[in-house]
């Protein structure tokens, strides 16, 4: 059962009583806080700009040296503070420990999330392996270790920031996320196995097959690293955070939207970068310097990474909503509630 903590930070988040960001909802002078029920913009699904701008505080690299010891301390301020909900817009203190603990603990384990895993640290990790990923390459060994630390990674973090809240032991984690970072990294070297056994003339198909594979591999790996949630089903709760059962069919909702995030986010990186070398590299300046076009391609993955992180991770709520009568039929008999709320992960 949950403790009376975690049913607390539950509530929150599904109301989303939660800065770091302030909405200006009617005009400059007037601020209100996200999904505060009382003021204009209380929804407990917050639209995607201002999903979008909570999650470009909570992606602050600032997040990744929050001390364990500062972590309890905002969240015991949090929960020791009846009116946290209330003065979050206008509480400097309360904001930081918002922004504390939604950026650093599990919101179904009530956890610190591993530094290296956190939100925060997804775009510096993933940046340098989509770019030498997407350098073309005469061997295959070449092209192995930016593949195997690129899943290797998103598998580990898909893991980790995903729904926590079925019923798993340790070693089948790990049994799962080796098969999955396998699997994943041969699929990945299908496009570079193609083009060195078949001569690909069109290079339009010749750039375009990697970031075609990139894009289906990083949602099929969702799927994969998350696959006991659709199998074993996931808490949805009511709207006071009261867990009314497991369901497999919100388990299925939670990993299909994030795997369509992650999709749209790893092939959007790969393609602008590509379709902007493709017609710089034509010009007189790059002709003369051909070396500098690979600063360009670097620089533009990491602009375009560092917009698309938020943006994905904002595409659906984090607390995702569903109709009752689309649950089992357990969970419709356990409940009156027409929408329940659960956990979507990361």
């Amino acid at each position: 059962m949950p403790t009376a903590e975690a049913r607390r930070e539950r509530r929150a988040r599904l109301w989303r009583t939660l800065p770091p960001h302030r909405a200006f909802a009617v005009g400059p002078v007037r601020r209100v806080p996200i999904g505060d029920p009382s003021g204009p913009g209380g929804d407990p699904a917050p639209s995607f700009i201002r999903r979008l701008f909570q999650w470009t505080e909570l992606l602050d690299p600032t997040n990744l040296i929050i001390s364990a010891e500062n972590i309890e301390k905002s969240r015991q301020l949090l929960f020791t503070n009846e009116d946290a909900f209330r003065l979050a817009w206008e509480d400097q203190g309360i904001q930081e420990a918002w922004k504390h603990s939604l950026s650093s603990v599990h919101p179904d384990s009530s956890k610190p999330i591993p530094t290296l895993f956190r939100p925060a640290a997804f775009l510096p990790f993933t940046v340098p392996s989509v770019f030498v990923s997407m350098i073309p390459a005469k061997r295959i060994k070449y092209v192995i270790l930016p593949q195997v630390s690129l899943y290797a990674y998103t598998t580990v973090f898909n893991i980790i920031n995903g729904n926590a809240s079925y019923s798993h032991r340790p070693h089948e984690s790990v049994l799962l996320g080796a098969g999955v970072i396998a699997s994943s990294t041969f699929c990945g070297l299908i496009p570079y196995l193609v083009q060195m056994k078949y001569s690909l003339d069109n290079p339009l198909i010749k750039r375009a097959l990697p970031i075609f594979f990139l894009a289906q591999i990083s949602g099929m790996n969702v799927f994969a690293s998350r696959s006991f949630e659709p199998v074993r089903g996931i808490e949805v709760m009511d709207k006071e955070g009261n867990v009314i059962g497991h369901s497999r069919r919100a388990g299925r909702k939670a990993v299909r939207e994030t795997a369509v995030s992650r999709a749209v986010l790893f092939g959007t990186s790969a393609l602008i970068p590509e379709v902007f070398a493709y017609f710089f590299k034509r010009t007189q300046f790059f002709l003369q310097h051909p070396r500098l076009l690979w600063t360009l391609k670097l620089s533009c993955t990491t602009l375009v990474m560092g917009l698309m992180v938020p943006v994905s991770f904002s595409m659906f709520p984090q607390i995702g909503r569903i109709r009752c009568r689309k649950l089992e039929e357990e969970i419709r008999s356990a409940t009156e509630e027409a929408e329940l709320f659960y956990n979507r992960g990361v």
